[in-house]
């Protein structure tokens, strides 16, 4: 990545900050913005010190708010710059969490995997969490792929 492309993800950060800030404000609650680049994309994370469930209701049911929040924020870059976004937002920590139980089932299936060198269907997914999946098993040296049509697509952990 270059430094050109790191200002740019850091200015998609910089706006869809200013976007959450005033929501907010508006729905007056207390929250930080912590910004950063990771893996080629802009991450916007709010956060509170301590325990906040206000901020969780900013998350939903498995994560159906924040999902709507994110493209909420993605057409406040995409306004304002013109360019389509891939920014990532996290609320109170549920994607880092929902992150680490994902890695946790995909180490799981790769292991099923490996011991039975069957292939293993796992349940249905959004794309942040497939791609979750995908970077695990690739990383443990197996392939995968994606099945199905949304809401019921998933991956497939596949034998080597």
């Amino acid at each position: 990545m270059t430094d050109k492309d790191k200002v740019g993800l850091e200015a998609e950060g910089d706006i869809a900050a200013d976007f959450l800030e005033e929501l907010l404000d508006i729905l007056d609650m207390d929250g930080d913005i912590d910004i950063s680049v990771e893996a080629g994309r802009a991450k916007v994370a709010v956060v509170s010190e301590g325990p906040n469930q206000d901020l969780k209701r900013l998350v939903g049911p498995d994560g159906e708010v924040l999902d709507a929040l994110q493209d909420l924020a993605r057409l406040a870059v995409q306004s304002d710059t013109g360019q389509l976004s891939r920014l990532m937002l996290d609320v109170a920590d549920f994607r880092a969490g929902r992150r680490e139980r994902l890695a946790e089932q995909a180490r799981g299936a790769v292991a099923e995997v490996k011991e039975t060198g069957v292939k293993v269907s796992m349940p249905a997914m959004n794309a942040f969490e497939r791609k979750v999946v995908h970077d695990v098993v690739l990383e443990a040296g197996l392939s995968s792929e994606s099945e199905g049509e949304d809401p019921h697509r998933h991956v497939v952990v596949l034998p080597a």
